[in-house]
């Protein structure tokens, strides 16, 4: 999956413990999955199946035009810098693809959560706002709104305007500044229900996760996927 003409793997995937019956895409940092294991071990549920969609290899404009994995281009890192509008487009329709997949695999959309960290957050926050499919909500970490001045209209047709959304961000992240975050969770507020907006915030936390934070996220996908009667 990626956002651009080049190739990337096939997402990784870790199979429920039993029947699947609901979803995970977690898109995760710009530059890879590495160092993520543990965390991702501590949020497994039997019941959910987790996808990890690989980003592919692309010279990145930010790191002197040296490739490395990214979803989209990444011009600057303050509010005003350019956005790789096509990029990030391309790159949302491949994970809808992704959902599109999963619906034929068997899993309803409203059974299927996004997330992701950084720029796979940023990623999986468009994605959800300009879907027609109905998802089950969003968990975005230490990310933003990618391309924020093109909504409401680019959302106009949602099916996620009473999603559920988690979003964490560290108040000492020296890379995607936490007012950042907090920009998005009040632009979020006017695009979806607000009641459904958790925004939570880490003491001393840089560019990076922490275990309290991956108990909220557990306990954001244990809430928003129960498991069914028939399981």
């Amino acid at each position: 999956m990626c956002g651009n003409n080049m190739s990337a793997p096939l997402p990784a995937i870790v199979p429920a413990a039993r029947k699947a019956t609901a979803a995970v895409s977690l898109t995760l940092r710009l530059c890879g999955r590495h160092g993520w294991a543990e965390a991702f071990a501590g949020i497994r549920i039997p019941h959910v199946k987790y996808i990890c969609p690989h980003a592919p290899t692309m010279p990145v404009s930010l790191n002197m035009r040296m490739s490395m994995p990214s979803w989209f281009d990444i011009y600057g890192l303050n509010p005003d810098a350019e956005e790789d509008e096509s990029g990030i487009k391309r790159a949302s329709e491949n994970i809808k693809a992704l959902i599109d997949q999963e619906v034929k695999n068997g899993i309803p959309s409203h059974r299927i959560i996004l997330g992701g960290f950084s720029q796979g957050g940023a990623l999986s926050l468009y994605t959800a706002l300009t879907t027609q499919q109905k998802l089950a909500g969003v968990v975005a970490l230490s990310c933003w709104l990618p391309l924020r001045n093109s909504f409401p209209q680019a959302s106009a047709n949602s099916a996620n305007k009473d999603m559920h959304l988690l979003q964490c961000h560290g108040d000492s992240d020296p890379l995607v500044p936490f007012v950042f975050g907090s920009q998005t969770a009040e632009k979020m507020k006017t695009l979806i229900n607000p009641a459904n907006i958790s925004f939570k915030s880490y003491r001393g936390l840089p560019h990076s996760a922490c275990p309290e934070e991956m108990v909220d996220v557990k306990r954001f996908i244990e809430k928003q996927l129960p498991p069914i009667s028939d399981e």
